[in-house]
């Protein structure tokens, strides 16, 4: 299929703002479906876990695709829940184009905005939908306004709506009305040439005016406004009109050498191991034999599968710029990249688990839950499950508390287990708290042989972990530096209080290895060792989650809630008073407010609202400490460590 004829479209949104409504109604609409489901009824298309339909919320991405005007479209359908934003994440890697869902009654929330920066930063062109304009309370000019404050004044409606809220009667094409004025005023501020016609006065026909709307959507400079009712099935065909017309084909030439990213990995009865791969270069027929470059190993392609909601059809061969499940994959991973990895664009990082959860099972399921951990763990890596063993203890990474609900679904319906967690801890981190030096030598017991020297600099917040080496081969082999390399982050997982070491520049200064004694895995017990002797002469800084927050409530509760706020640590804003009610914006520590929107709920009469998303790590201030018990034995008791390491300790 020509690649001219296709489009990979996410449709993303705020839970609840009629995505997936949206989307079974395009499905209806352009003949896929013959009966249109429901997400309350749980009969939607692309709410195929029992999980989504009990609970009316998508928690998977589902690939689905339809036809319309000659056009093969890809559309996956994301969750709308904080939760789940990994899934959002993965799924915007493999898009060329997308639809961002608003409600006309609750505006832009915290997910939309969480969503418009990821698109925003990887410049995938955008359409915004504004939906439910049939509500009680629906605003359409509020909503823009929302939109022009908090995501981009670069909108342009494309539509004139006709009444809202009850008296919502649909909408009619902007290139109908003859006075397109404002929109040549928005183009041109923008455009040169453009502006040049305005200056001077020049007729601009509405047809210029369409292209280069198109030209500057392509660029991500623009972005048109549609209306509708997706439960209706009100702007439904304009706006799948709109997708063809302004969102991009796909790139990427079929004849070219492979390139290919892994998103999604499943699970299925009968075939095993599906991964969902987007094509960006090149081609996959059945039994090929691809190179899985992350991993550096070749597997054999034993079925290709094109997987829409409940339906499933065997392909056999699958192009540059389409989508399709990958049969044979046994090892393939989230994030693996087939072929060339010139050609795949960047994961933007929006989802960080910022909670630590145990696993409760029963004693004769305990092996049983293991398995299936590692299962869901290898669907969604930031699951990242630690197996305690001394403790003999079962931890997860988590989002939030729906999240912990639809674990236990999961672990029940799929793998008949029964589960539970304990309550959630905040995950911190830590960061060296001044420069200094480690030091070890690794030279007995016989036979080994590792010295390292490092420099531990503390790095800007945010940065992560960065490793350098000013140490000559002649002193180290170049084999002996990449080993060290390899082992620091796994080094750095445990810090003095317990908590992984980030925003951290190691640099290797001295390093020497002996031509008899010396073997590779020296380095992977003389690295933790050395750091650990570094982090204790440096000290470390605790580091805490942060979130932005917004909340809005009655202006009576206004000193009640900023009372609250001081007392939770948060720095914000003063507040805003518009039509009674009020609103603040600013930061607030995860480990002060994890109950805090009940608590909102409850002194307000559930007519206060907080949206809230992830902005960084931040030093803690002195007073708040917090540490976790140390995994295995620690580094700085060489002797016991070394004896560990090498499996003769009794």
């Amino acid at each position: 299929m020509s690649e001219k004829k296709m489009r990979n479209v996410g449709i993303f949104a705020h839970v609840d703002a009629g995505k997936t409504t949206t989307t079974e109604h395009i499905l209806y609409e352009s003949g896929r479906i013959r009966t249109l489901g429901s997400v309350d009824s749980g009969t939607s298309q692309t709410d195929s876990l029992d999980i989504e339909r009990e609970r009316g919320i998508s928690v998977k991405a589902a690939t689905t695709s339809f036809l319309w005007q000659g056009v093969y479209v890809n559309l996956v359908d994301t969750p709308g829940h904080v939760d789940f934003l990994s899934e959002v994440e993965r799924s915007l890697r493999v898009m060329d184009g997308a639809v961002l869902v608003i409600s006309a009654v609750e505006g832009v929330q915290s997910q939309t905005e969480i969503i418009w920066q990821a698109l925003q930063t990887l410049r995938i062109p955008t359409l915004l939908y504004i939906n439910k304009m049939d509500r009680i309370g629906a605003d359409f000019e509020q909503t823009l306004d929302d939109i022009a404050k908090l995501l981009t004044p670069f909108v342009i409606p494309i539509q004139i709506p006709s009444g809202e809220a009850e008296f919502f009667l649909g909408s009619t094409s902007i290139w109908q009305d003859s006075e397109l004025t404002s929109m040549l005023e928005k183009l041109a501020d923008l455009d040169d040439g453009l502006m040049m016609k305005f200056i001077e006065g020049a007729k601009v026909s509405a047809g210029e005016l369409k292209e280069n709307l198109k030209q500057q959507v392509l660029a991500g400079q623009v972005f048109p406004v549609l209306f509708g009712v997706s439960s209706r099935g009100l702007g439904i065909t304009d706006l799948m009109d709109a997708i063809i017309e302004y969102l991009p084909a796909p790139l990427g030439d079929a004849e070219q050498p492979l390139a290919a990213v892994i998103f999604k990995i499943e699970r299925d009865k009968v075939m095993g191991k599906l991964a969902f791969a987007r094509v960006y270069q090149g081609t996959i027929r059945n039994r090929d034999i691809v190179i899985n470059h992350t991993q550096g190993m070749e597997e054999k392609i034993t079925q290709i599968r094109k997987i829409d909601g409940r339906k499933v059809e065997d392909l056999g061969v699958v192009y540059a710029g389409d989508i399709a499940a990958l049969c044979g994959l046994a090892q393939a991973q989230i994030g693996d990249v087939l072929g060339d990895p010139a050609q795949i664009p960047v994961l933007p990082r929006m989802a960080v688990p910022l909670l630590n959860v145990q696993v409760f099972s029963k004693s004769e399921q305990h092996t049983a839950l293991v398995a299936a951990l590692q299962e869901l763990t290898e669907e969604d890596p930031l699951l990242d499950l630690q197996w305690l063993q001394d403790e003999r203890e079962l931890h997860l990474k988590v989002m939030g508390s729906i999240q912990l609900e639809i674990l236990t679904s999961l672990l029940k319906t799929r793998f008949n287990l029964q589960a539970t967690f304990g309550p959630p801890s905040v995950i911190y981190k830590e960061t060296p708290s001044q420069v200094g030096e480690g030091f070890i030598a690794y030279t007995m017991p016989k036979p080994c042989w590792a010295i390292l020297r490092f420099l531990i600099e503390p790095g800007p917040l945010g940065s992560g972990i960065q490793f350098h080496s000013q140490v000559r081969a002649e002193s180290l082999l170049i084999r002996y530096q990449n080993e060290v390399e390899r082992r620091v982050p796994e080094a750095l997982q445990q810090g003095l209080y317990g908590w992984e070491v980030t925003d951290v520049v190691i640099t290797l200064v001295e390093g020497e290895h002996h031509v008899w004694h010396t073997h590779p895995l020296d380095f992977a017990v003389a690295t933790p060792m050395g750091l650990m002797d570094g982090l204790q002469k440096t000290g470390t800084t605790l580091l805490e989650p942060l979130l932005r927050f917004r909340i809005t409530a009655p202006e009576e509760f206004s000193g009640k809630i900023m009372s609250d706020l001081v007392q939770m640590r948060a720095s914000f804003e003063p507040p805003v008073t518009v039509k009674g009610r009020v609103s603040l914006e600013g930061i607030l520590p995860v480990a002060t407010s994890l109950e805090y929107p009940i608590k909102l709920s409850s002194i307000t009469g559930g007519r206060g609202t907080i949206t809230t998303f992830y902005v960084g790590y931040q030093p803690s201030p002195p007073d708040v400490q917090a540490s976790r018990t140390r995994r295995g034995v620690n580094p700085l008791d060489q002797s016991k460590f070394i004896l560990a390491a090498r499996k003769a300790l009794l």
